[in-house]
């Protein structure tokens, strides 16, 4: 399993007084916690409990990137997206994003390389992504899950980037990704 790395600071850090569940859902938890600011003050902390989730930037032969659009309720508008999925209980990261890869595109890799490991919105939800590069793709046939509709795209890494610039593709996971692959040289 792959950990993050936490840094210490007892002149920043907060202590956990109380906590009670305020919803649960499906996917997600939700609880009010009461905490101990380190000026010796409390404050109400809302947090959003998440399972995980990995991600793919999945690389064809030929350079291009396999990109999601599917419609994203909360934003009310359809999106683009690296394929990605959330940690079945227990399920290694890794597995989640083969599984995920196969899914939600058609895809199987015969490389995968671990990216980095991300915090989404820290300020209220505890969720990581876990990102992976997968090589040497070969094509079968999509079978997603009975609440997905997806449809793929392939992007050259200029489309992408002018995707970015023009404000077509701001998936934060997404951008997160293809932004550490280019960081590493490797878009």
């Amino acid at each position: 399993m792959i950990h993050l790395k936490k840094m210490h600071d007892p002149e920043l850090e907060e202590s956990r007084l109380d906590s009670r569940p305020a919803f649960e859902g499906r996917m997600l938890k939700v609880f009010v916690d009461t905490a101990k600011l380190p000026n010796g003050r409390t404050s109400t902390r809302e947090l959003v409990r998440h399972p995980g989730a990995a991600a793919v930037v999945a690389v064809l032969p030929d350079g291009r990137v396999l990109l999601e659009r599917q419609y994203r309720y909360a934003l009310g508008t359809v999106m683009y997206e690296v394929p990605a999925g959330k940690l079945d209980p227990g399920e290694d990261p890794e597995h989640c994003a083969r599984r995920e890869l196969s899914e939600e595109t058609g895809y199987k890799a015969d490389h995968w390389e671990y990216l980095t490991t991300i915090a989404t919105t820290p300020g209220f939800t505890d969720e990581v992504i876990h990102l992976y590069l997968a090589t040497g793709l070969h094509r079968f046939a999509q079978h997603l899950d009975p609440d997905e509709v997806i449809k793929m795209d392939a992007l050259t890494p200029e489309e992408i980037r002018k995707a970015v610039a023009d404000g077509t593709l701001y998936d934060a996971k997404s951008l997160a990704a293809l932004g550490f692959l280019a960081l590493l040289k490797k878009f």
